[in-house]
């Protein structure tokens, strides 16, 4: 069986790696994949947001299934074209993928459908918004770009200085481009954020042990926000009475209210969730495996992950099994300096052989890194994830850190507590 996973991080590097234990035992191939993804599929230099290109790719070379794993693709909608073309492939088609793809639209689901989520209001025109932020007396206050920005179009306001500028830049500056032409201005909650991924074939849901992400850039979760600087799991705050209250208040009503929108979800529905003093709450969907996430939850899966993928495609989840290992899971990034802004790439990484550390210990998932001349570099500004699993969460992340330890380039940062905020809630 050939398997063609789209994409080209951390995310689908360890995608890949989990796929490659399915007794199945397919080929696997990456588009674009990376430099240390060559080291577990084989690598076509097709960009990840090319449909076309992936699509006549996957018809030539007899491709039986394809992961679509980034937002991008999807909101373009890659499954439809592979669709199409009688390719079955792992994602929502581009009508379900509108629920990352808009902030507007997930919002105006959610209170169309009585699930529980921030205080909002919408806007397409940048007066009306600077005006609403004017008569606004409550801080922070969280402004959004409407559609997709790498991960960074939430920005949090401390106060009105900060929210009218943070209109202009989204609005007036278009600092993300056409994802900034409508915004999201809501209420800012507090409480331990949670996130859970889940498989779902649009009839049934399948939560996957939940994670914590840290998404600032430095200890202490300060500086910018990033894509994420490390996670672990399961996350000690998500209990199982509060899994049961998200089951029947969030998941399964999302599930619905989707269907009833003519949209029905199938593939990796990923909750954002804040457990706020009243009660969990959405802060944002993503119609896709999180990122870096899926570094520690899918180490934790013991099922075959192509059987649930393709049970979620078929639409027999109920029928497929997905148990997840008691054990914990943590996952450190290793950044290039200056990210998430200016980053010099191309520069030398040592510690590695064929990608992972000689020793094992940990697996390394490969985010920004690229072959040159058969040297191993770096190529973005997350390069790589240092996944640990242990019987503990402490063991996790001593074991993350210590595999980290063995690996260095030029400019090099990590945050050193990853991990630090979940031991303390144990």
């Amino acid at each position: 069986m050939k398997v063609l996973v789209v994409g080209g991080g951390g995310r689908e590097h360890a995608i890949i790696r989990k796929l490659k234990e399915s007794p199945r035992r397919p080929a696997l191939y990456a588009a674009p994949g990376n430099g240390g993804i060559a080291s577990d599929a084989v690598c076509v230099p097709i960009a990840a947001t090319d449909v076309a290109g992936v699509v006549s790719f996957a018809v030539q070379e007899g491709i039986d299934y394809v992961v679509v794993a980034p937002d991008d693709p999807l909101v373009l909608g890659m499954v439809d074209a592979l669709a199409e073309k009688g390719i079955p492939a792992f994602g929502p088609n581009k009508a379900a993928a509108i629920l990352e793809g808009s902030k507007v639209f997930s919002k105006n689901l959610m209170k169309k459908y009585g699930i529980p989520t921030a205080a909002y209001e919408t806007f397409a025109d940048a007066g009306e918004a600077a005006a609403y932020v004017r008569a606004n007396r409550k801080y922070p206050l969280v402004v959004k770009a409407d559609g997709l920005a790498l991960g960074k179009g939430v920005l949090i306001c401390e106060d009105e200085a900060a929210a009218l500028a943070a209109v202009k830049s989204i609005m007036e500056d278009r600092q993300f481009g056409a994802s900034g032409s409508r915004i999201v201005i809501e209420e800012f909650l507090t409480g331990p954020e949670v996130s859970v991924l889940s498989f779902t074939d649009g009839k049934t849901v399948v939560p996957m042990v939940s994670s914590m992400d840290h998404k600032r850039a430095l200890d202490g979760d300060r500086g910018l926000n990033t894509g994420g600087m490390g996670t672990i799991a399961p996350n000690p705050y998500y209990t199982p009475q509060i899994a049961q209250v998200c089951m029947e208040t969030i998941f399964k009503p999302t599930v619905a209210a989707m269907n009833a929108e003519g949209r029905p979800f199938k593939g990796c529905l990923y909750f954002g969730l804040m457990l706020t003093p009243d009660g969990p709450k959405v802060i944002e969907y993503n119609c896709r495996f999180g990122d870096p996430e899926t570094q520690v939850v899918l180490p934790l899966l013991e099922s075959d992950l192509l059987a649930v993928m393709q049970a979620a495609t078929n639409g027999t989840l109920a029928q497929t099994e997905v148990k997840f290992s008691g054990q914990s899971a943590a996952c450190v990034v290793l950044a290039s300096g200056g990210y998430p802004q200016h980053y010099e790439k191309g520069k030398p990484i040592t510690g590695l052989a064929d990608g992972q550390l000689p020793g094992g210990g940990a697996t390394v998932y490969h985010a920004g890194t690229a072959l040159a001349d058969n040297v191993l570099v770096t190529s973005g500004g997350r390069v790589l994830g240092v996944t640990a699993v242990a019987d503990s969460l402490f063991d996790a992340v001593a074991a993350a850190y210590g595999a980290a330890d063995q690996i260095g380039f030029e400019g090099l940062h990590r945050r050193s507590d990853i991990g630090q905020k979940a031991l303390a809630a144990l």
